[in-house]
């Protein structure tokens, strides 16, 4: 699953590498939970065009009383979300990537969780393939996302047994919709990512610093 990451690349640099301009900067993340904001890329409605986007984490559907849905929508399924009724609509017709530099995943060690930071060597940004809805009530309009996910293979397969849909760079353009692309879930690319033990200061939701992706020792994990 992923139910913690990171957006810690410039704006700059996420500009360049996701086609987008004149995007305003924006503070590093380094403990992005549900219900929280953060910027996503769709497809700017009746366009092909790639806009970035401002969401909350936790799809609600617009068939939802409340947004207290959302916090137990924040991945979907790979498997089923083309049936699902939270989904499926959002899975035909708004698909977009989540924008992200690592995240974060727990593997029991005893009685305790030890956290693993998850990313590429070269430290680069990525996005996951995830879904987008707008919903509205009797006083506010929100636009909200989840993530998508896999039953987890390869060197992963340790520790999770689901792992976050990456899209590669070069299905961008297939996973969005608007431009005639397939609608099939896209091969990820997680086994190319690297897994970092690091201290418990991510298991709470305030800190948000450089602290939590701080790789640990071996001799300090979790006993």
């Amino acid at each position: 699953m992923c139910g913690r990451f990171t957006v810690k690349t410039p704006a700059i640099k996420v500009g360049e590498l996701f086609d987008l301009s004149g995007i305003d900067d924006f503070e590093p993340r380094y403990n992005v939970a549900p219900t929280q904001s953060v910027p996503v890329i769709r497809r700017e409605e009746g366009t092909t065009k790639r806009e970035l986007v401002w969401m909350r984490w936790g799809l609600i559907p617009r068939w939802a009383k409340d947004l207290s849905v959302g916090a137990k929508a924040i991945n979907a399924r790979a498997e089923t979300i083309a049936e699902k009724p939270m989904f499926r609509d959002a899975y035909a017709k708004r698909r977009c990537l989540v924008i992200a530099d690592g995240y974060y995943e727990w593997k029991a060690s005893g009685k305790k969780k030890q956290p693993y930071y998850l990313h590429f060597p070269d430290a680069r940004p990525f996005a996951f393939a995830g879904l987008w809805e707008r919903w509205t009530g009797p006083t506010e309009s929100v636009t909200s996302f989840t993530i998508i996910t896999t039953a987890a293979t390869g060197k992963l397969a340790w520790l999770h047994e689901r792992m976050p849909v990456i899209v590669p760079p070069e299905h961008y353009p297939l996973w969005l919709p608007g431009n005639g692309g397939v609608s099939d879930i896209p091969v990820g690319i997680n086994d190319d990512l690297i897994a970092e033990p690091v201290s418990s200061l991510v298991n709470k939701v305030s800190n948000d610093t450089a602290e939590c992706i701080r790789p640990i020792e071996s001799n300090n994990l979790l006993d």
